[in-house]
């Protein structure tokens, strides 16, 4: 970007006497390009005025100006800085003028680099605004400017990434805030403006149905996005981007990202928000369990060739089972599941292809196999439930230490606002340990409140997955197609198939506890010898991770754990 100015031939008729300047402006950002106002060193008008100034005293003609608008002087490669010392090797120019030091660089390897190359075409840096020259007193205020500059720079850059650290670590959220919510600003008791997120009015419904909807495992995330455009969803405009339709990958990210259970993250760590939640959390992490079973199968859309198609795999080499048709004499199509890596090659398996149908009525048996029969069901509960009862007790003592140290703190936090009435503390220790004492209530208050939760919602969840696994071949066999998928991806992981028919599921958590012979039978002799609830029942049970019994989804499918055995009769 340039101004018009006169041409040096006809400058260089009026003599040998005439002095010629270059003016170099910028700005660091594009709103400041496009504001017209006077302030001195925040618009190009105000620097283009101050630099005339400053020509005029020198006795001195800019016969050329460049100006780099919206350009970070961070870095040395703006194009219209280029396109001056290019300039100035080509022409004779006694001046480049700057309204100040900083608007050149702002890092001292920069500042060499330019003023080198200045002096080297024998032009002279000249500020309009900083006494700087050729002698030694401007060459050393000179170096002590660009010096302040980088400081400045390189500071202003610490404090906002430490102003943006702790606003995520108070809970604040930093930047835009996700689809669903509204940055908006509002005034505290005092008057102040306070920035904050609220709930959108029009946006905030459609997207948690979209998590309500895609933890239901009947949609793709192209199929959703397709349901939600259909429902309006749509971003939200700004002075320089129209409102539209939400991208594919935009979909995705909203549906992994933590902030709408109630999270903020900022730079890899995830903090406790101010927001509101959106989205319960066992719907978010049933929406995670969601996506991970659908990358994990490679389905992209909706539409499936067979409720099978993406959990079955070989039984000999343990490649993919894909789906193929073949077409006899007569042209009678029959659909089959073959081993992909014997179709690509890239296996030495010998599976032949299967007729689906076939394999269909071999899953079915095989949920009739690891169906659990009543009074082992009655067992696995009453084996459990022990163990939840002793981690509660275990639990309560914890929670009595945690309500005697918040009792602690409140008291602790008392004393401090005494003293500091008193004189004895000032204002900021005052606030350091009023901050400390603050976090630490914070995180005691959510530990007293989760201890009765999870308990009450590991025993929901056990009565849950209990009764699924004790009537799964009945839920199967009557069922569509689609819940079928869900199903198979609630109770396997994976489920191997041999040319035979034969079926070997790898049951996903926490099913491949309950389905575990081992397991079923150490409740088996609990239950016979009486329920004794001396020591622990469940220390030398090989797969009885009691943690796996409480996910944080609750009952979900895609959870990866441990193969499975069938059920002991």
């Amino acid at each position: 970007m340039t101004t018009t100015a006169p041409d040096i031939s006809s400058l260089q008729q009026l003599g040998e006497t005439t002095t010629l300047a270059v003016s170099y402006l910028r700005v660091s950002t594009k709103e400041q390009a496009s504001k017209g106002g006077r302030d001195e060193g925040f618009s190009i008008p105000a620097q283009r005025e101050a630099n005339l100034r400053k020509a005029r005293d020198l006795n001195a003609i800019i016969v050329e100006e460049f100006v780099d608008a919206g350009e970070s002087a961070r870095k040395a490669d703006r194009p219209e800085l280029m396109r001056m010392i290019e300039y100035i090797k080509a022409h004779q120019v006694a001046y480049c003028i700057v309204h100040k030091v900083d608007r050149l660089a702002r890092n001292r390897s920069d500042d060499v680099a330019i003023h080198l190359a200045l002096q080297e075409a024998g032009v002279l840096l000249v500020s309009a605004t900083e006494n700087i020259d050729e002698t030694p007193s401007g060459m050393l205020l000179h170096g002590i400017m660009s010096s302040i500059a980088e400081f400045y720079s390189r500071n202003l850059a610490n404090e906002v990434s430490k102003g943006m650290s702790q606003k995520a670590i108070t809970g604040g959220t930093n930047g835009k805030a996700p689809m669903g919510y509204l940055n908006v600003v509002k005034k505290d008791e005092l008057g102040r403006e306070m920035r904050t997120v609220d709930l959108d009015p029009e946006r905030a419904p459609i997207v948690k149905w979209a998590f309500d909807a895609y933890a239901s495992g009947n949609y793709s995330t192209a199929s959703l996005r397709d349901e939600l455009i259909d429902r309006g969803l749509t971003t939200v405009p700004t002075p320089k981007r129209p409102k539209k339709a939400p991208s594919l990958s935009a979909v995705h990210r909203m549906l992994s990202n933590p902030y709408y259970k109630g999270n903020v993250s900022f730079r890899g760590a995830v903090y406790e928000g101010m927001h509101e939640p959106l989205v319960p959390t066992e719907i978010w992490y049933r929406v995670q369990a969601v996506l991970s079973s659908h990358r994990a199968s490679g389905e992209k859309t909706q539409v499936h060739d067979h409720y099978l198609k993406g959990g079955l795999y070989c039984g000999q080499c343990g490649s993919r089972l894909i789906m193929t048709k073949a077409k006899n004499r007569q042209g009678v199509i029959y659909p089959y599941f073959m081993c992909a890596g014997r179709h690509s090659k890239r296996t030495n398996c010998e599976q032949k292809a299967m007729y689906i149908p076939d394999v269909e009525r071999a899953v079915e048996n095989y949920y009739k196999q690891v169906q659990i029969p009543e009074h082992i069901v009655t067992a696995l509960r009453e084996l459990v439930t022990s163990e939840f009862d002793r981690l509660q007790a275990t639990t309560k003592q914890q929670q009595e230490a945690y309500t005697r140290e918040r009792q602690d703190l409140i008291a602790e936090r008392t004393k401090l606002l005494q003293a500091h009435y008193a004189g004895a503390v000032p204002l900021g220790l005052l606030k350091t340990e009023q901050e400390r004492v603050a976090k630490r209530l914070a995180f005691l208050e959510a530990q007293i409140e989760a201890g009765t939760l999870e308990y009450e919602q590991a025993q929901a969840h056990l009565e849950d997955c209990l009764a699924l696994a004790g009537d799964c071949h009945a839920i199967y066999t009557s069922i569509d197609d689609s819940l079928r998928r869900t199903a198979n991806q609630a109770f396997f992981d994976k489920l191997y198939i041999t040319e035979a028919d034969v079926v070997d599921g790898q049951a996903g958590e926490p099913f491949d506890i309950l389905f575990n012979p081992e397991v079923q039978s150490t409740a088996l002799r609990r239950k016979q010898a009486g329920g004794d609830q001396s020591g622990d029942q469940t220390a030398n049970v090989a797969g009885l991770n009691k943690d796996q019994l409480v996910p944080p989804a609750g009952f979900e499918p895609a959870a990866f754990g441990t193969g499975n055995q069938r059920s002991i009769p």
